[in-house]
């Protein structure tokens, strides 16, 4: 018999954390995360996009073992501005059991029909910012710290179940031993005279944290026109700004400026942490964080994690001038791999920007929705 119990105290939410520790223990390409940060993004009073979101936690057990366990969302921003009726699934995790899928995505549209909501799409997390989509393509590829990983069967599930694709997400991979500098370095300096641009480098993070707001800006006003997005809030970028800019190499973040000190474009990129956290096993202490700060500082992989460009700018060759000063940086810290976060198939003017580093698609994954 599978029971369904919602997750509400510290103990049933670390358990609820803890299941896909059980899940993936032998799985050498699941990333499991840091279990006080997955906690914490689950806390009321911590997390932010409860201040636009609400949300529950519900726990499978059969025969007393945990067999799955799923997040379910609302984000009245995107609710009540964008007028999606939707109910989100997140952080799904499940045994090969389609009766234990059925069952706790029952409880999502339960609550979905609650709120008199129309239509379940998952998995996605509270905002553009976490992670999103269910993995269809390149199980035997290490995930990231910002993407799910899960089993094959998770998609076998949910069309069993009626639903159907609603979004398709791709990621890449490019090395840097494929990348030839010259064009860049050329059209850079073009693009840097005919617009009076200038890029902004930074040696720590104490220098980067004054532009994080204006970055912040223009990634909502960089995303806006896509169907799927929803605004970060001034309360979330505060949020963000603390709990993720001191990870970052600040080596790895670069701005372009116009000549009246207006941010035109922005890309930051991330250490590959993946190795780091599966040493770390979930825990920064006590020596998870010694394997973060190497990863930090040493790291030969990197995660391409956010880009944006003011719209006027799109078509101006602007990514020249990033791409310039990465390769310097790059060849400086012997990057030997580029890795791309989940990119929708409908941002075309995002996939075209890689075209030119030869990339290869290692993955793919989609969201599924549902009416209710």
């Amino acid at each position: 018999m599978i029971t369904i119990k919602e997750a509400k105290t510290k103990i049933e939410l670390k358990d609820f954390v803890k299941f896909s520790f059980d899940l993936y223990k032998d799985n050498p390409y699941w990333v499991p995360p840091i279990i006080a940060e997955e906690l914490e993004s689950f806390d009321k009073t911590k997390n932010p996009a409860f201040e636009n979101a609400e949300a529950k936690f519900y726990l499978a057990y059969k025969n007393g073992k945990i067999v799955g366990k799923t997040a379910a969302i609302i984000n009245w921003q995107e609710v009540n501005n964008q007028q999606k009726r939707k109910v989100r699934f997140g952080w799904f995790d499940v045994i090969d059991d389609i009766e234990v899928t059925k069952a706790l995505l029952e409880k999502v549209y339960e609550y979905g029909r609650e709120h008199n909501l129309d239509h379940v799409e998952g998995p996605m997390g509270f905002s553009n910012l976490d992670k999103v989509g269910v993995l269809t393509e390149g199980f035997d590829q290490i995930g990231t710290m910002i993407t799910w990983y899960n089993y094959p069967y998770y998609k076998e599930h949910f069309e069993k179940l009626g639903f159907t694709i609603e979004k398709e997400y791709r990621e890449s991979i490019f090395s840097m031993t494929d990348v030839d500098p010259a064009p860049f370095k050329k059209a850079s300096e073009l693009i840097r005279k005919r617009y009076n641009l200038k890029s902004v480098s930074f040696t720590s993070t104490k220098e980067v944290m004054p532009y994080v707001d204006k970055m912040f800006k223009l990634f909502n006003t960089t995303y806006e026109r896509l169907s799927s997005f929803v605004a970060i809030s001034d309360v979330q970028i505060e949020y963000f700004k603390k709990k993720y800019i001191g990870l970052i190499n600040p080596e790895y973040i670069k701005f372009v400026m116009d000549e009246n000190d207006n941010m035109v474009a922005f890309t930051i990129v991330m250490p590959s942490f993946s190795e780091a956290l599966i040493k770390a096993k979930g825990k920064l202490f006590p020596f998870g964080f010694i394997h973060l700060l190497k990863a930090r500082k040493s790291s030969r992989d990197v995660v391409f994690y956010l880009i944006g460009i003011d719209p006027e700018y799109q078509n101006k060759g602007v990514t020249a001038i990033i791409f310039d000063d990465f390769h310097k940086v790059f060849t400086k810290n012997k990057i030997e791999n580029c890795i791309r976060t989940p990119e929708l198939e409908e941002n075309h003017a995002m996939n075209n920007l890689w075209k030119n580093f030869n990339p290869i698609i290692h993955k793919r994954r989609k969201t599924y929705k549902k009416d209710l």
